[in-house]
């Protein structure tokens, strides 16, 4: 029998990261163990075929084929030194989750899990690229900021079609990761689809051990003005702390506003941009949850806000997911903060994650979350106030428009808009 223990709420980008894994829309609850079992016991709810639902799965649920499958292998594979009892039940167990037919909603081996638990943790190795998988295909949702993957050139929406010339169709996201991560120092060969690019195109990448900051700040000085910068990387467990700590610092200079930096963020927890959104709002609705069954939760601005009329622009691209959009639509429905860039990535779903005996887990979409508007992300993300592309190149040759444009748009005034 498992016990729930609730250690945080994340909302995370439902893909695996191969170095930081930043998991968007995801609360994360520690399920205890209180006896292994060789059964494992999981509250669940069924269907018979019919569509009735059914109240004890474990009776009614015919479960001979898996058996008789197993019994088969046993008795007539070549090659029995390769049967893996766990693996078999793994195997079993992922394709039972994978047959929901949700991207986000998967299983995780212990070694997954134990990447998983890494990845929040920033300690992983490899490329340095955060995926999902997207009508069958492995799709990337951001490279890092700094990472292998993004000096390689690897871009939001690009579609892995190969790994070190191997086609990848048909295998499910963690197996992808699981050979494209490796040690540091390593190579790795990327074959890609790109939407404006006529052939496929091939990117060799060196693997690294990955550690990006939670929040990065400084304040950028003009000719005509100054404005704080802050890059919030990812929501981690102690980025509203490292938020704080950066508007301490620029407290005391005489700015002209300040740049939330949300581009490549995938998200991370819940309570975060809840948090991060109270900093900036005097009151109202941040994000509301919807579940299943019962009414919708509203989750409203906290305590007093740090800096409640500071002129703010949020920076947003296609890599900015989940709890970053969160903020981020936050801001703009309560019309505190003027958006620059590109539409957002459109991850409206919140995963729960349950740990199982074994060190395995499964990650579960349980609900989705709307804007202060009403406004499902699922369906479209947050789009800009002020588009402004930046272009493969000018990322190359780090020129950055969208930054530039920020800076103007604070330190000149509302004349950005009429160009």
């Amino acid at each position: 029998m498992l016990k729930p223990l609730r250690i945080a709420t994340l909302i995370i980008l439902p893909l695996i990261t191969l170095t930081l894994g930043w998991q968007l829309g995801v609360r994360y609850e520690q399920r205890h163990v209180v006896e292994m079992t060789e059964k494992l016991e999981l509250l669940y709810t069924g269907k018979s075929m019919s569509g009735a639902l059914l109240a004890d799965p474990e009776r009614e649920v015919d479960l001979s084929l898996l058996w008789g499958v197993w019994r088969l292998l046993l008795a007539h594979y070549i090659d029995p030194d390769m049967l893996n009892p766990p693996e078999m039940v793994y195997g079993a167990v992922g394709g039972l989750v994978g047959s929901v037919g949700d991207p986000y909603t998967t299983f995780m081996t212990p070694s997954e899990n134990s990447d998983f638990q890494k990845a929040l943790q920033g300690k992983l190795e490899g490329i340095g690229a955060e995926l999902t998988m997207r009508d069958g295909l492995v799709v990337v949702v951001a490279p890092l900021k700094g990472s292998p993957a993004s000096k390689a050139g690897l871009e939001p929406e690009d579609v892995i079609t190969h790994v070190d010339g191997k086609n990848i169709a048909g295998q499910t996201l963690h197996q992808v990761v699981q050979v494209i991560r490796g040690p540091k120092g390593s190579k790795v060969e990327l074959t890609i689809a790109r939407t404006d690019a006529p052939e496929p195109i091939k990117i060799p990448i060196i693997r690294a051990s990955i550690q990006v900051p939670s929040v990065e700040y400084e304040i950028k000085k003009t000719e005509t003005g100054s404005v704080g910068y802050i890059a919030l990387n990812q929501f981690g467990e102690d980025s509203v702390n490292e938020i704080k700590t950066a508007l301490d610092v620029m407290r005391g200079a005489d700015l002209a506003g300040l740049i939330l930096d949300l581009r490549f963020n995938g998200g991370g927890y819940l309570e975060g941009s809840v948090e991060m959104s109270s900093m900036f709002l005097k009151e109202g609705k941040v994000v509301t949850v919807e579940r299943r069954n019962g009414d919708p939760t509203h989750h409203y601005v906290s305590g007093r806000p740090s800096d409640p009329d500071i002129p703010i622009v949020a920076m947003i691209n296609e890599g900015s997911a989940s709890a970053s959009e969160i903020l981020a639509g936050a801001l703009q429905d309560h019309e505190r903060a003027t958006i620059v860039g590109k539409k957002s990535f459109g991850k409206g779903t919140v995963q729960e994650v349950f740990d199982l005996p074994g060190n395995a887990s499964v990650r579960m979409t349980i609900a989705r979350w709307l804007t202060p508007d009403g406004n499902d992300l699922g369906k479209g993300g947050v789009y800009p106030d002020i588009e402004i592309d930046r272009t493969r190149e000018q990322i190359i040759d780090e020129v950055d428009p969208q930054l530039d444009a920020a800076i103007e748009f604070l330190v000149d005034g509302e004349g950005l808009i009429d160009n």
